[in-house]
């Protein structure tokens, strides 16, 4: 499919998710290569879910569609699909010398711009590009602005809309502890 198709899509799915009551204007799809791996929609009416973005959902299914051997993936099946272990890429700050794939290699069409929670998940999914219909402007427009969260995590913590704090970090150390000695530990 060319891009115009993918995105036609992508904004097909956000108007079927208003007509059904599911959730806000918005649907997106995940493709590789002009194909479309998974289609999602907003659902947060439907579900009740506030995480029910159509972002966090296309991802959720392109993720279920990429790695057929979940949800029992294990040990087994862990070097393969989305989770094969794959080298840094050249120049990239990160300390881990090769981790998961994930969705590196697809693209995202969106009808409107993520929001904070949807740009973390795109970026954890290691997507290589994000196309948006409608953007965050419009988006406030229409009852659905995000542009406060965006300024609140440029803030210090005790600045921050929500009480947030650090609170007993010795009882959460074993588990940190865990995680780095773990000898066949697979980055993610």
């Amino acid at each position: 499919m060319a891009p115009d198709e993918l995105m036609a899509e992508a904004c097909r799915l956000a108007t079927e998710s208003v007509d059904n009551d599911w959730g806000g204007p918005f649907g997106a799809v995940i493709a590789r290569g002009g194909e479309i791996v998974a289609r999602g929609q907003n659902r947060v009416l439907l579900t009740g879910d506030i995480t029910a973005h159509a972002e966090v959902e296309t991802i959720r299914k392109a993720v279920v569609v990429l790695n057929r051997e979940a949800p029992s993936i294990a040990r087994a099946h862990q070097n393969e699909s989305t989770l094969e272990l794959i080298p840094r890429p050249v120049g990239s700050p990160d300390p881990v010398p090769q981790r998961a794939r994930m969705l590196i290699g697809h693209e995202m069409y969106i009808s409107g711009a993520p929001c904070p929670m949807c740009m973390s998940a795109i970026y954890w999914a290691r997507i290589d590009a994000v196309y948006f219909a409608n953007d965050l402007e419009a988006t406030s427009r229409i009852g659905f602005d995000d542009a406060f969260q965006y300024e609140d995590f440029g803030r210090p913590l005790d600045q921050r809309r929500i009480r947030i704090e650090q609170f007993r970090p010795e009882l959460g150390r074993a588990a940190y502890e865990a995680w780095e000695t773990k000898p066949d530990k697979h980055p993610y």
